[in-house]
């Protein structure tokens, strides 16, 4: 019985739920092992493409330190359209040859005092602990639990962005 080895480039509650959940979907004789790993890029990612190179540098770094099957990074960030901030996702996954699949997801408008906030300098968890009066929301709804009234939490997006890096994940597997 061959096991999958999956590494997951952090420790954050949501990411790992929606890695472990859609990967125990699609494969049976999983192993996950946590990592926590830099993602390179600034804290908080201010465009679309320093948020995905963020997904991909953590799915590198988790390769590096791990050697697994598959090697995930997830990514949240925010990016402006004509004066307003949306909330951006991608995600990475590193396969032991060194090959890189990446994949953005759901996109979303943040209101304008939260967007205040951000382009201040601060970064968006904590922002919305503060904002919600919580702790720890990105471990848990995250911003787009709070902005959406609970239809999307922060584990189902990220399920999205991981069904598509399985997906591609086998259709490169099969070529």
């Amino acid at each position: 019985m061959n096991v999958l080895q999956v590494a997951i480039g952090t420790k954050n509650k949501a990411k790992t739920a929606a890695i472990q959940n859609i990967v125990n979907t699609y494969f049976d004789h999983v192993h996950f092992e946590q990592y926590t790993v830099s993602s390179n890029v600034s804290e908080q990612p201010f465009s679309n493409e320093e948020t995905r190179q963020g997904a991909i540098n953590r799915a590198r770094n988790t390769l590096q330190v791990a050697r697994a099957d598959l090697n995930f990074g997830l990514e949240g960030g925010v990016h402006e359209i004509d004066g307003l901030m949306y909330c951006c996702n991608w995600g990475a996954i590193a396969l032991k040859d060194g090959t890189v699949l990446t994949c953005a997801g759901a996109q979303f408008l943040l209101p304008e005092e939260i967007a205040n906030e951000l382009r201040l300098g601060k970064e968006l968890g904590p922002v919305m602990d503060e904002y919600t009066n919580k702790t720890d929301t990105r471990h848990h709804v995250g911003a787009i639990g709070v902005f959406t009234k609970g239809l999307v939490d922060r584990t189902e997006m990220f399920e999205h962005i991981v069904k598509l890096l399985i997906g591609q994940y086998l259709f490169y597997k099969n070529i």
